[in-house]
């Protein structure tokens, strides 16, 4: 199993987003803890791809085509760090 530590401004986040999106925030912090982030690769619709530039350490999953989690995984303490969760701009 693997630890998810949200940052603390995530619970006030989660307050504003639509229904949809927390439940497939809910959706992926199941996953992630009983398998992992490795496990995202197999559904299509959470598009989980690493970033690039100033964040090229952190990965993006997503909640909706609007809406994504960013987060970085710490593979030596098997830790995840939710960051943010955060309309996509395009």
């Amino acid at each position: 199993m693997w630890i998810i530590r949200e940052h603390r401004d995530i619970r006030k986040a989660a307050r504003r987003l639509p229904p949809g999106v927390l439940r497939k925030y809910e959706l992926w912090k199941r996953l992630v803890f009983r398998h992992g982030p490795s496990k995202l690769k197999e559904f299509p619709g959470f598009h989980d791809e690493k970033l690039s530039g100033k964040r090229n350490a952190l990965r993006s999953s997503r909640l909706s085509l609007q809406y994504r989690v960013i987060y970085q995984v710490d593979r030596e303490i098997v830790t995840v760090h939710v960051l943010e969760i955060t309309p996509h701009d395009y």
